[in-house]
């Protein structure tokens, strides 16, 4: 008597994760394959229910990435992860409105024409292994992203700098912070031995922009007061 075996190639199209909603094959598709840093100071427009309707707030946009599925959308450093722009969909935290260019101020609602042609062919080109021990590229932060961590004590807080941001095969973007310790030379540059992922320290929490990681260092009090209501959730 022989048996006969089917594999149904659709049945891993139809797994979800639980977490995102969408299918595996989906979600495969939507990882990130290269990255573009923002140069011009474009920035992500967004809004919170605290405010009124017609009060908006700005924030730098760390970079533009481009998808297997080769969709491009901008990307920032949010709470505790780099999402992209247009996935904030919280209206308590923060909510998509649009992107904007501070210098003309003018709103926009896609990724400009020169950076989908840029990660295109760029894309084209690197390595698209979808392996999460691969460094596909690493990229230099420029825009002043600190990460927040708590002392050993958990009495108090340290803020330091984000040095770059690495791509791994699998699409995820990990942040790369500085052991002191391994510092061999400086100063110290993306890709450097010395370099680490903050998801790695036990002690991290949150990423902040230089604006607001300066108020805390100065303890401003509306600063302190808004990393205390992080905190307690």
């Amino acid at each position: 008597m022989s048996t006969s075996m089917h594999s149904d190639s659709s049945s891993s199209s139809n797994v979800v994760d639980l977490f995102s909603g969408k299918t595996y094959s989906t979600l495969k598709h939507e990882r990130f394959i290269r990255l573009s840093p923002e140069y011009d100071g474009l920035c992500m427009l967004y809004s919170t229910s605290q405010t009124s309707a017609d009060k908006f707030y700005t924030m730098k946009i760390l970079c533009w990435g481009i998808r297997e599925n080769g969709e491009v959308v901008g990307l920032v450093p949010w709470l505790n992860k780099v999402v992209p722009c247009d996935e904030l969909n919280d209206t308590d935290l923060g909510l998509y409105e649009g992107y904007y260019d501070l210098a003309t101020e003018q709103v926009f609602y896609t990724p400009p024409a020169h950076k989908i042609m840029e990660l295109e062919t760029a894309s084209n080109h690197s390595d698209k292994l979808p392996n999460s021990d691969r460094i596909l590229q690493e990229i230099p932060d420029g825009i002043g992203t600190h990460a927040m961590l708590t002392a050993d004590d958990e009495h108090s807080l340290i803020l330091t700098e984000v040095v770059s941001w690495r791509l791994m095969g699998d699409g995820k973007i990990l942040a790369m912070l500085i052991d002191e310790a391994g510092v061999d030379v400086t100063p110290v540059l993306p890709g450097d031995n010395c370099l680490y992922p903050a998801k790695e320290n036990p002690n991290f929490r949150y990423f902040f922009q230089y604006r607001i990681a300066n108020q805390l260092k100065s303890e401003d009090p509306e600063a302190m007061a808004a990393i205390a209501l992080l905190f307690d959730e």
